[in-house]
């Protein structure tokens, strides 16, 4: 049995590329309890604490273009070590500010060293599967990932009642270095010299253009990236919605977020139960069609004031769908791109989180005296990316 053939089999070995993809959730989701703890502690009001979260998403997105072509040209596994470990140096870090400005920067240099490991486990997998394998596998890191999202809250929520919103950090320093251990040990170089592309400007820029000229990518970039922008609206306000305007307590916020991630592991167990049989595309636009549903119901939520658990439910579907729009998004892209599969990851993650960030930024900036800002943003961003679907992939290869 080849090396290669034994490393798709392995447990341990989508595990680990699980626990990477881990770390951004975690670096998100686990200090959004804490959010008025860290507002109070810096003298700042909590959207000052918002700003850190979309900083953190744009290095996410700054760091995607930078990491793919050096992970291209240099190999997967030493370009995801690095990035780990400065990653989990600046959560370390973290702990001993005393200021909004310094949490900021740090923030945006811990996502932009984060981001290393995000864009090359995609590239990784690419590496060694094809178009409709690739969608199955990133559903089963995906189902491992969820792991993250789903008890980041809950563990951020107790920690911060019973010790102090600094213990959160030094929980993701520590899964930094054990993730460091696991990739050290059980990660091996999936890209072979022979196919690494020269890190030379000209290149990187040559097959940027390459990409971008293709209208189904951007069709598949822009409706997972808008998706993913829904998704931000309710991370930058959700836990102000949930806990400032309903009255959720704090150490049970993360509660409601098992409502989201358990509908988001459903649709990644399913997708990797039936992709084979439905293709990628049919399950791409299974899930925009649910989001889309989702979406409207949002919108009727907020111009209905039809209450907490309307709006709950439909976070949920919403939220939900991500996985499933992103992991097949992702596998159409990238098997399109087989040689240069880290700057193809790099430019689709890089707009992702880019879009992210700005509607995070968006929603950051409105006055959370009610849900409606949050989810009529995030019904917008759904009913955009059926358009750019639509009109950019659908359309094209109907062609």
């Amino acid at each position: 049995m080849s090396s290669v053939t034994q490393t798709k089999i392995s447990f341990i070995f989508i595990a680990t590329l699980g626990i990477l993809s881990m770390l951004p959730p975690l670096g998100i989701d686990m200090y959004l309890p804490a959010f008025l703890n860290i507002a109070r502690d810096l003298n700042v009001e909590a959207e000052k604490v918002q700003h850190t979260l979309t900083f953190f998403t744009f290095g996410m997105a700054a760091g995607q273009l930078f990491w793919g072509p050096v992970g291209d040209s240099y190999g997967r596994k030493p370009i995801i070590l690095l990035g780990v470990a400065i990653s989990a140096a600046v959560a370390f870090v973290l702990t001993g500010v005393s200021s909004i400005e310094n949490f900021t920067l740090l923030r945006f240099i811990q996502g932009f060293f984060g981001s290393a490991p995000v864009v090359l486990v995609g590239a990784l997998l690419r590496d060694l599967f094809s178009k409709n394998e690739l969608s199955r596998m990133m559903s089963m890191v995906t189902l491992v990932l969820m792991i993250a999202p789903l008890i980041a809250p809950i563990i951020g929520g107790y920690l911060v009642v019973h010790f102090h919103w600094h213990s959160i950090f030094y929980v993701i320093a520590m899964m930094g270095v054990f993730s460091i251990l696991l990739v050290f040990f059980v990660v091996p170089e999936t890209h072979k010299k022979e196919n690494r592309i020269p890190l030379r400007l000209n290149v990187v820029a040559r097959n940027f253009v390459s990409l971008w000229k293709r209208k189904e990518v951007l069709g598949y970039m822009f409706s997972s990236a808008l998706g993913f922008g829904g998704l931000f609206a309710f991370l930058t306000a959700g836990s102000i919605v949930y806990i400032g305007l309903y009255g959720v307590k704090v150490e049970q916020f993360g509660y409601f977020f098992m409502l989201n991630i358990a509908v988001m592991t459903l649709g990644s167990f399913l997708n990797g139960r039936i992709v084979f049989k439905l293709g990628a595309e049919n399950m791409l636009r299974l899930g925009l069609g649910i989001q889309l549903l989702s979406g409207l119901w949002l919108i009727a939520v907020a111009l209905l004031d039809l209450g907490f658990w309307p709006m709950a439910i439909g976070v949920a579907v919403f939220v939900g769908q991500n996985s499933l729009i992103s992991s097949n998004a992702m596998a159409s892209i990238l098997e399109k791109f087989p040689t240069m599969a880290g700057t193809a990851n790099s430019i689709a993650g890089s707009v992702r989180f880019a879009t992210g960030a700005a509607i995070g930024s968006l929603v950051a900036l409105m006055k959370m005296d009610s849900a409606t800002p949050m989810l009529l943003t995030m019904g917008a961003c759904v009913i955009a990316a059926v358009i750019c679907y639509y009109f950019l992939t659908y359309r094209t290869l109907k062609k």
